[in-house]
Formats: C-alpha cells, structure tokens, sequence
C-alpha cells in the first residue's frame, strides 16, 4: 500500500533554535537595517553563552545587541544602522574601542557574496568596489580578468558561506516554506540557501493552501522549504524593527533603545528589565507593553 510522504513538521521555539548554534560558528542575519530582523532569535541567541561568532548582516539591532554583549568576533557587513537613526549606537561604540574585526564591503558586492554561495560558487565577479577604498581596507580581495575579448577587470568577490541563518518573514508553513507580504524580500532566500542551516522566524504559522490564497505574486514565496531547517512561529519576533504588513517599526522604543546604549547605567536597567538571562520571548513582550503603558 502506498500512500503521500508525511509532512514533516520543521517547528522549533526561539530557544531550541538558539541551542543549534556554536561558538565560532559563521551565522547570517536577515533583513535589513531596523526592518524585519529575526530579532526574536537573536534575544534567544543571548540567553546563550555562544560567542566567538562571524556575524554576516545587512546590520541593524542585530549586530547591535551581540557586539554590546561580545558575541562578535567578526562582522561582515555593508553597514549597520537603525534607519531612522543613522548609525547603530552599540555597533559604533563597539567599533571605536576595536571589540571586533570587520570585512566592510559595498552592498552590491555582499549581494554579490551571497549569490555566490547560494550557487555554490567560490567567488564571482562584480565591478562594485573598483575604485574604491573597498580594496584598500580589504587587501586580501582579488580582481579578475575577463577571458573574453573585452578584458576587463573585475572584483572577484568571494562567497559568503554560513554555517547557519536566521530571517524573519510574515508567514510560513510547517514544512518551512515562508512568505513576505512587505515591500522588499530582503536577500532572506539568498540568506537560507547561503547557510548550511536555516532558521525561519514569522509572523504567523498557516497551512500551506493559506500561502497561495487570494492570488498571491509568486515572488513573495522566494523562501521554500528544502533550504529551511527550523521554523518558528514568533508574533512581533523582529520587534522593534518593522515587519510591514503587520507591524511597524517602534520607533518610540528603537530611540529609548539607543538612548540606554549611551548610558552604562540605563544599558544596565534596559538589559535587566528586556534581556533578562532567565527571560524567555513572552516575557520580553510583556516587558514591552508594560513600557508602553508607563509612556501614555
């Protein structure tokens, strides 16, 4: 008797995902700046003593948050703001006492890095960077020629290989197929087929059937389940960044967030009330709303 395979369920919480990962290991985050940031992973990710990593991330709070708690060994990034504030506080204050060391490189050769090892590809070429401080702040870059009759020149931009990473999206089935319902997919695809592992956070867990309903683009299902290993339903998991539709950015928190960041003493009070080590992310989401509550 034979009969359709059985639906295997990918479902993990935060914390079980957060013990998949390594110290030393090379994760990617997704998103982009202060905007659909799996930032419920990355609270999970804090509560473990994981350290030692080579972050890879259009940055925003991400690499925020793990260069303020020295998780970062590296960064490799084409830069980490919070969007309607310019520069990452943590990130800047991390980088000015030298906590880590940075592969800063332009954002179409990071896009590039990422084709390159969802392809499977060592490197591939790209003009971004020629003429640029890219190469000087980056010697060990390499250019190439092309073999072809024009001969020109190119950056050989290598590939960015992960051991593991984390996006956020709007929706996602059990099996680990997800969807954007936003403006912009972020390079999150590119991000789980770059990774040995890939952990998907999202608004809402649906059935498959609800993925394709009402005639949705094609283009927003660019997350398909054979590059997803786990999958976690996180309501307002990239808080406080946006996940348009659903939410949008706090910005009220973000600025009372990089206020803390300039205060050891605030940090401390803003670490112990949001990113308690025994927290867990229902706890941080009460934690939140209490705050808001005390604004009004």
């Amino acid at each position: 008797m034979t009969g359709r395979p059985a639906v295997r369920d990918k479902t993990m919480t935060p914390d079980e995902v957060a013990a998949r990962l390594e110290s030393g290991m090379t994760v990617g985050i997704g998103g982009w700046g202060s905007r659909r940031k799996p930032m419920a992973l990355v609270r999970a990710l804090l509560r473990t003593p994981v350290t030692g990593l080579t972050v890879v991330s259009y940055g925003g709070p991400d690499v925020g948050l793990l260069a303020a708690e020295g998780r970062i060994a590296r960064l490799v990034t084409a830069f980490v703001t919070l969007d309607s504030i310019p520069l990452e506080p943590h990130y800047r204050a991390a980088r000015q006492r030298g906590a880590f060391a940075l592969t800063e490189i332009d954002e179409a050769m990071f896009l590039w890095g990422l084709h390159a090892a969802a392809n499977r590809l060592p490197f591939l070429p790209v003009r971004a960077g020629l003429g640029s401080d890219v190469m000087r702040v980056n010697p060990t870059l390499r250019t190439v020629t092309s073999p072809y009759e024009d001969g020109e020149e190119f950056v050989a931009m290598p590939a960015l290989r992960m051991d593991a990473a984390l996006v956020h999206l709007d929706r996602a089935d059990r099996r680990g197929n997800g969807q954007y319902l936003g403006p912009d997919p972020y390079f999150d695809d590119l991000f789980c087929e770059a990774a040995d592992t890939a952990y998907v956070s999202c608004e809402r867990l649906v059935e498959t059937a609800e993925l394709t309903k009402g005639g949705a683009v094609p283009q927003t299902l660019l997350v398909q389940r054979h590059s997803v290993t786990g999958v976690v339903e996180a309501p307002g998991g990239a808080h406080f960044t946006s996940a348009v539709p659903d939410r949008p950015r706090d910005e009220a928190f973000q600025r009372m967030y990089a206020a803390a960041a300039a205060d050891p003493a605030a940090w401390a009070g803003f670490r112990a009330r949001f990113l308690p080590p025994d927290g867990d992310e229902p706890s941080y989401r009460r934690a939140v709303d209490a705050w808001h509550e005390e604004q009004k």
